[in-house]
């Protein structure tokens, strides 16, 4: 496990985020250009090691209900890929990506549109809402039990 003061080393090599101390000598990162209204990637790290890291629109991770990674036990490689995927995550670029969402293909050839908008899930029959999800397991589990496959 790395220390508070390794964690902070890595974290501080990212000169988009701006450091804000909080209660109990705890700190928060804020990435200011985000371009949603989450700002904070790093939430609450801990000088006994502990802390999150928001990654609630990266799918290949297991996040809690606010979207966040508790990064107690991670190693340097892990803690610097998943800081930086929660960056590129929060900016301009990505949420151009996720404006043109992701295309599922059904049995008869039908195609649906997975759009993450607002922090939902939502799936496109052309410009019709088909459903919404709070996760893109959930929508991707609705999906697959529909029989649909990612294009």
């Amino acid at each position: 496990m790395l220390t508070f003061e390794e964690k902070l080393a890595i974290i501080e090599s990212f000169p988009q985020l701006e450091r804000k101390n909080v209660s109990l000598g705890r700190v928060n990162f804020h990435y200011e250009e985000s371009a949603f209204d989450k700002k904070i990637v790093v939430y609450h790290l801990h000088p006994n090691g502990n802390g999150f890291v928001y990654a609630g629109h990266l799918p290949d991770y297991d996040t809690d209900d606010k979207g966040l990674v508790n990064i107690r036990d991670y190693a340097a490689d892990e803690l610097r890929s998943l800081i930086k995927s929660s960056i590129e995550s929060l900016s301009d670029d990505s949420e151009m990506e996720e404006e043109q969402g992701e295309q599922w293909t059904g049995p008869e050839e039908q195609t649906l549109l997975l759009v993450h908008e607002n922090d939902l899930w939502n799936v496109y029959t052309g410009l019709n809402l088909e459903a919404s999800f709070e996760t893109y397991e959930e929508a991707e589990q609705y999906m697959q039990e529909e029989g649909f496959v990612r294009a």
